[in-house]
Formats: structure tokens, C-alpha cells, sequence
């Protein structure tokens, strides 16, 4: 017999403010603790030298958390222009330097140039695996990886104020894959220069955003006020947050009982509650009295589940 999981059966998300120098399963580990959960996952690293919003799954979430791969991300970031390190960021070691500076329109002339559908190259120390290993473990063992371009999608770039001649602060949204470290090398490369970000503030994945994030340290105080997890619990999104792209269907009672335990069901219309019509080979949300109960897909007029919440 398998051994029973420790914790509670609680299940939704947190949308983790993630602090300074903390990296993201440090952060999971975190949450898992703090609200006794039984099982805990995240949906997109962030890296330790960045803040910002890292939403973590509890309990039947985490089922949802592949719906999270392809959802778009915003980040403010600091570029500090006219030196390059062997991490594009400050971490690492400066490995060139340069005295020109672009001006401030230099800067905006060159921003359409890493928007829409772009190549990119990968970060060096970064977790893509090259010949079976991390990039990271290789380049830190002083190689050099090739790394392979990747096709990205980049929406936007928006030119902040920059506190010094030095830097840029850029805002960008972009889709999944895009390394914002590759984005300030790049960047930097195409205005004549060097550069390596500074400062990196992840401000919205999917549904997830600055609006609905919380503090780990306020988290930390009301599970340490409070007599019971109540507290706690208050803070959790719902589970179905990350589903908001995906049709909705309701079902019965009886439907739900049947989805639950596996089976197909066939109701008489399937029309998503706004009133427009789910295709057969969609993926559904399948709720009952708006509680979850799967995930599923069309399949003709049968709705056959994908993962059942067992909430």
C-alpha cells in the first residue's frame, strides 16, 4: 500500500508575491508549509535574483497547472548598459565593456526590432539541457554552449523613465520561452553596446497579477496569528483561475456524479454559458453549480474527461 501524502486535502492558488533571492521551489516548499498542504507545484520558474508573481497550485490545482504554460507574462525590467557578464545579469562576471551609450531615441528606434515573432538565443546559464546536461552546470564548469535559437513572441516593449544615462527600464509582454536576460543582451548588442539586467519584476502570468498577489511575509504573519487556517485559506484563489481561456460547461448533478467516476456523459446541448457553442475536439472546464469537476473534451456530442478534481 502507497504511503498516505502528509497534510491537508486543500486545494486552489496562491498568487506568491516571490521575494529577493528566493528561488521558486524554495518558494513552493514555503507555501506548501505554511498552509499544510498535501501537494503543491508552480506554474513558471522565476529566477532567484527576480520578484514578483509566482503563482503556486495546492492540493487538485495543481491540475491545472499545464494550462499555465502558454499563458502570457508581463516583467518590468532594469538594463545596465555598457557591460556584458557571463550570466546577462548581475550575478555573474563582467566579461566586456563598452563607453558608448545610445540616447534615449536610439533606444525607442530599436524596440521594434525584438517585438512580434522573434529568434532568440538562450541565456548560457540557463536550465535548457544540452547534450544531457544543464546549460548552467556546463557553462559553470567554464565550457561554452551553443545554445540552438528559439522562436518567441515578444507583443510588446514600453521605454520607462531610466534614472541614470547608464540604464533602461523597459516593460515587456511577451508569450512563454522569452528570456528577458537574452532580450537585454540583445538589445544592448543591436544599440552598439553591451548590457546585463539589473533588476527583474515578473508583473503578471495569465489571470495572475500585482492586483491578487500576496507577500510571503504577510502570509508568514496571519499563519502565525491565527488560531486555525482560516486566515490562510482566505487568501487562496480559487481553482479554476488559470481556466478563464477555455469554455465553460455546466452539468448536472448526475452528470457531474458520472464524470467523477471516469465516465463519459452526453448532454442534450453543449453550449458554453455565455451562449456560444463548444466544437467537437475542444477542451472544456466542466463545472456543476459552478463547483469544479473536470477537465475535459468534446468529442463529437460527449464530453469525456481529461482530469477529475476530486474535491
Amino acid at each position: 500500500m502507497g504511503r498516505r501524502k502528509k497534510g491537508r486535502a486543500i486545494s486552489g492558488w496562491v498568487n506568491l508575491d516571490k521575494p529577493l533571492e528566493m528561488g521558486s521551489t524554495t518558494a513552493v516548499s514555503a507555501i506548501r508549509r505554511l498552509f499544510n498542504a498535501n501537494k503543491a507545484g508552480h506554474a513558471g520558474t522565476l529566477d532567484p535574483l527576480a520578484t514578483g508573481i509566482l503563482p503556486i497550485a495546492l492540493g487538485e490545482a495543481t491540475k491545472t497547472v499545464s494550462f499555465m504554460q502558454d499563458a502570457a507574462k508581463a516583467y518590468d525590467v532594469s538594463i545596465a548598459l555598457g557591460t556584458a557578464t557571463n550570466t546577462d545579469d548581475l550575478e555573474g562576471e563582467v566579461i566586456a565593456s563598452s563607453d558608448h551609450l545610445p540616447s534615449r531615441q536610439q533606444v525607442v528606434d530599436a524596440l521594434p526590432h525584438f517585438t512580434g515573432e522573434i529568434d532568440q538565443i538562450p541565456p548560457q546559464f540557463s536550465a535548457i539541457r544540452k547534450d544531457g546536461k544543464r546549460a548552467y552546470a556546463l557553462a559553470r564548469a567554464g565550457e561554452t554552449v551553443d545554445l540552438a535559437p528559439r522562436r518567441v513572441r515578444i507583443d510588446a516593449i514600453e521605454l520607462l523613465d531610466s534614472p541614470a544615462e547608464a540604464q533602461i527600464d523597459l516593460h515587456v509582454a511577451c508569450g512563454k520561452g522569452v528570456y528577458i536576460r537574452s532580450l537585454a543582451r540583445d538589445l544592448a548588442q543591436f544599440l552598439g553596446t553591451f548590457g546585463h539586467v539589473t533588476r527583474l519584476r515578473r508583473t503578471r502570468v495569465g489571470a495572475f497579477d500585482e492586483k491578487n498577489a500576496i507577500g510571503l511575509e504577510k502570509l508568514e504573519l496571519l499563519g502565525h496569528s491565527a488560531l486555525d487556517l482560516a486566515a490562510l485559506d482566505a487568501c487562496l484563489l480559487p481553482l479554476a483561475t488559470p481556466l478563464d481561456d477555455i469554455p465553460a460547461l455546466a452539468v448536472n448533478d448526475t452528470q457531474a456524479s458520472r464524470i467523477r467516476q471516469g465516465q463519459a456523459v452526453s448532454p442534450q446541448t453543449l453550449v458554453e454559458p455565455q451562449g456560444e457553442t463548444i466544437d467537437p475536439g475542444q477542451v472544456v472546464y466542466v463545472h456543476c453549480a459552478h463547483q469544479p469537476v473536470a477537465i475535459g473534451w468534446i468529442d463529437a456530442m460527449t464530453v469525456k474527461p481529461l482530469r477529475v478534481f476530486n474535491l
